[in-house]
């Protein structure tokens, strides 16, 4: 089984593996559906979808008919503005045919613009709030990308109590000390308030070349060697009380899962090393070179 436990401090025991529901973005939905009926066999109870993530969120209807008391439910918003992000929530709740989301966060909230709009009055923490109280969302929470994720978080939690983060997390990116500090005293920060933790990009391999002939199922090359997959999902699953976003390429779903429903030890500094070398793994993000999807 794979193992669950509280999502912060909202109450709810979610699995350690989230879905990453951009994986539907692009799909019929009889093909969504039988991804979905994969979180099904193995107890997935935590969905985290986007506006911005294609028709993810129309695919998902149909499933929250029959489904919704089973799933955390999850949205983002890009909106940074007030108006912006009230509809925005509103139209994800259309979309989504529920009354309620679960959380809806921030998307991708890491630029200085963006975060004083959003932070500030008539901004979409606002909106947020707002919907809250109407007893249409409950809770909040804030996303990123980038070697900057960390630290806007952690500005983000001071300004208001958040109550998750998303952000990414694997032995790449945690090679660069700047990242890894701030990815320390975010996660400090984290536990001393009961604030949820998601992190993404976990079997990430690199950023896709111009000379790679591979079908294109996300942003980025991920992992496809099994033995390699297994330790990258371990590996974070080390890390206490951190849980797993999946990644959008659906077909390695199951692969993914899998791994986080065996056993296993925390694979070594020198087996991940071996990894890297192997596999040509290397961070997606990096400070001043390429910090942007």
């Amino acid at each position: 089984m794979i193992e669950s436990f509280g999502f912060g401090r909202t109450g709810h025991e979610s699995t350690r593996i989230i879905f990453g529901a951009a994986a539907l973005g692009g799909m019929r939905q009889e093909r969504a559906d039988r991804v979905l009926e994969t979180l099904l066999r193995f107890g997935v109870n935590h969905i985290d979808t986007a506006a911005g993530y294609g028709d993810s969120e129309l695919r998902l209807a149909p499933w929250m008919q029959q489904h919704r008391a089973r799933f955390f439910l999850a949205t983002k918003t890009r909106e940074r503005s007030y108006a912006g992000a009230r509809d925005g929530i509103q139209k994800s709740l259309e979309r989504l045919e529920v009354d309620c989301i679960d959380m809806i966060q921030f998307h991708n909230l890491v630029d200085e613009d963006g975060w004083n709009t959003a932070m500030g009055p008539g901004g979409a923490l606002e909106a947020a709030i707002e919907a809250r109280d109407a007893g249409h969302v409950r809770f909040i929470g804030v996303t990123g990308h980038g070697t900057r994720a960390a630290e806007m978080h952690l500005r983000s939690l001071q300004r208001f109590p958040f109550d998750s983060v998303l952000l990414p997390y694997s032995y790449p990116m945690m090679s660069g000390p700047e990242y890894a500090q701030d990815f320390a005293a975010l996660l400090e920060h984290c536990e001393a308030n009961q604030v949820a933790v998601q992190t993404i990009k976990s079997i990430a391999r690199r950023r896709w070349e111009a000379d790679d002939s591979q079908p294109r199922f996300s942003w980025y090359e991920p992992i496809r060697d099994s033995d390699a997959i297994r330790r990258a999902v371990h590996w974070v699953l080390s890390k206490p009380r951190v849980f797993l976003n999946t990644s959008s390429d659906a077909t390695l779903l199951e692969e993914i899962l899998a791994a986080a429903d065996s056993s296993g030890r925390q694979p070594s500094d020198d087996e991940m090393s071996r990894d890297v070398a192997r596999l040509g793994l290397a961070p997606l993000f990096e400070r001043g070179v390429s910090d942007q999807i």
